[in-house]
């Protein structure tokens, strides 16, 4: 797949975005579709350059473009969309670190020991439980209730009749509802009725047969047209001189190409670099055929033609006669229906119908007894109780603490402390934005050294003045942008060059 200028712009600006998270074969999919709007957009500029030259994909209406390339890009430059981190700012703010609170000072209560005789355990009563008598009784249960069922045979493991079934049944008669259990019914197929009666046929329509008598002839001489008069158009063809003219060919406009890299080495996370070039026209010569004469034609008088020949001339013309011939007739066996097929339903045990016209449907009313059995259980001959015994009160001579005096407490205030503490908010949020910066499109090594000798002046040290862009100069650059507040980049951005009054 060709790979357009607005398609490399794409790609920058996926890698710096962070696009490739959302995996490869996605991103690949977006980038397709963004290359497919943006060659729309790229016919739609050509037409509009090709009218208005000095329009740029940055001032073009285009829709999509200034979303993904440098508003406002000038010509010769070369742009890089990074990441611009957020920037804070610090205040004070007074924090509590402990607040008030009271120390508290116990006095413990004081105790003497004396003799003393107590209770330890009080008079009560207790509970003794006399179990009950019980004796074993059979009873018989019902565990399955009785179920009349049509099914499609007597027998239990028979399936159950279907609706359509018992539906057929009932609607040729079969009293579904006044059916006892164990009564069966069937379906029998009764067919078509015909009779045989003979018939007189036409076998042969009546018709006739031809006879001919042949024309007769003579041979004569005759002087005949063989052709007719007639004009003949002649074209004569027109007449070209050929000529050539310089003609535009591609006019004049700029175009998004992909930089040949920063003018020093970066991180991958810059992305494609794109720079916006002057593209001059270019002219084509092409040859043109100039009419001359133009084409005419001129009308040429062929007289008619004439040949003696003999000829048959007709004497008597061919007669024809016609024969009848009588239709002829033949007696057949003619087939008629006297009576529909149809389907019948009957008892099984009604033998009217031949057992070779059963269709195999059939029906039976099914009772499956209810199903009881026989448990022992225990019953209760005496429940059970229960009988009050009493517990006398137990008594001890111990010693024990009596106390003297009661335990008492102070108490004190603590003040709350406080610090102060310095805290950070956010004053800009960070951002995506393009930078214009130096790369080997838009740069010398004579610039690179007069940014050297710049910087060396005003007491950046940015290594040897060799026009290489090394750790040094970067260095020098960063420390440069620090002191004067500019975008600290990890290339060369033309911002700072400006202030550096190298551009």
């Amino acid at each position: 797949m060709k790979r357009t200028p607005v398609y490399l712009a794409i790609a920058s600006i996926l890698a710096v975005t962070g696009c490739t998270s959302t995996g490869p074969s996605n991103e690949l999919m977006r980038i397709s579709e963004l290359e497919k709007q943006l060659q729309r957009s790229e016919k739609e500029l050509a037409v509009a350059r090709s009218q208005t030259p000095a329009q740029t994909p940055a001032s073009s209406s285009a829709a999509g473009i200034n979303d993904l390339l440098p508003p406002n890009a000038e010509p010769g430059m070369c742009y890089a969309r990074v990441w611009v981190e957020p920037t804070y700012k610090s205040y004070t703010e007074q924090m509590m670190v402990r607040e008030a609170s009271e120390s508290v000072n116990v006095t413990p209560a004081q105790y003497d020991w004396v003799e003393e005789r107590v209770l330890v355990k009080q008079a009560s009563s207790k509970i003794v439980e006399v179990p009950a008598v019980y004796a074993s009784k059979s009873e018989t249960i019902k565990v399955r209730d009785a179920q009349i069922v049509w099914r499609t045979g007597l027998s239990s493991e028979d399936a159950p009749a279907s609706r359509e079934l018992l539906a057929n049944a009932k609607e040729h008669g079969i009293r579904l509802d006044d059916a006892k259990p164990g009564a069966c019914f069937h379906e029998h197929y009764r067919p078509a009725q015909y009779q045989i009666t003979p018939q007189q046929v036409e076998i042969a329509a009546a018709s006739y047969r031809i006879e001919t008598v042949p024309a007769e002839y003579r041979w004569v001489e005759k002087r005949v047209l063989v052709k007719d008069a007639s004009t003949e158009i002649r074209e004569i063809p027109a007449q070209y001189v050929t000529e050539t003219e310089t003609v535009v060919d591609v006019p004049a406009h700029t175009v998004w190409k992909k930089g040949s890299g920063p003018i020093q080495k970066i991180d991958e996370a810059t992305g494609e670099i794109m720079c916006l070039v002057d593209v001059p026209a270019t002219y084509k010569t092409i040859s043109k055929r100039i009419l001359k004469s133009p084409a005419r034609s001129e009308v040429i008088e062929i007289p008619a033609e004439y040949k003696t020949i003999k000829v048959k001339e007709l004497v008597s013309a061919a007669q024809e006669k016609r024969v009848e011939i009588p239709a002829q007739y033949s007696s057949v066996d003619v087939t008629k229906q006297v009576a529909d097929a149809e389907f019948v339903w009957h008892d099984i045990h009604d033998t009217s119908h031949p057992a070779n016209t059963r269709t195999g449907a059939k029906i039976c009313l099914t009772e499956t007894p209810a199903q009881y059995k026989t448990v022992k259980r225990q019953v209760v001959v005496t429940p059970a109780s229960s009988r009050t015994v009493e517990l006398p009160a137990e008594y001890e001579t111990v010693k024990v603490k009596k106390l003297v005096r009661k335990a008492s407490e102070s108490r004190e205030v603590i003040p709350a402390e406080y610090k102060t503490v310095t805290l950070k908010q956010v004053d800009k949020d960070g951002r995506m934005e393009w930078r214009s910066i130096l790369c080997k499109t838009n740069t010398t090594p004579d610039l690179i050294k007069q940014l050297q000798t710049v910087l060396q002046d005003k007491g950046y040290n940015p290594g040897p003045i060799d026009g290489y862009v090394g750790s040094a100069t970067i260095n020098a650059v960063n420390s440069y942008q620090a002191d004067n507040q500019l975008p600290i980049d990890k290339y060369l951005n033309i911002k700072t060059l400006k202030h550096l009054k190298v551009l």
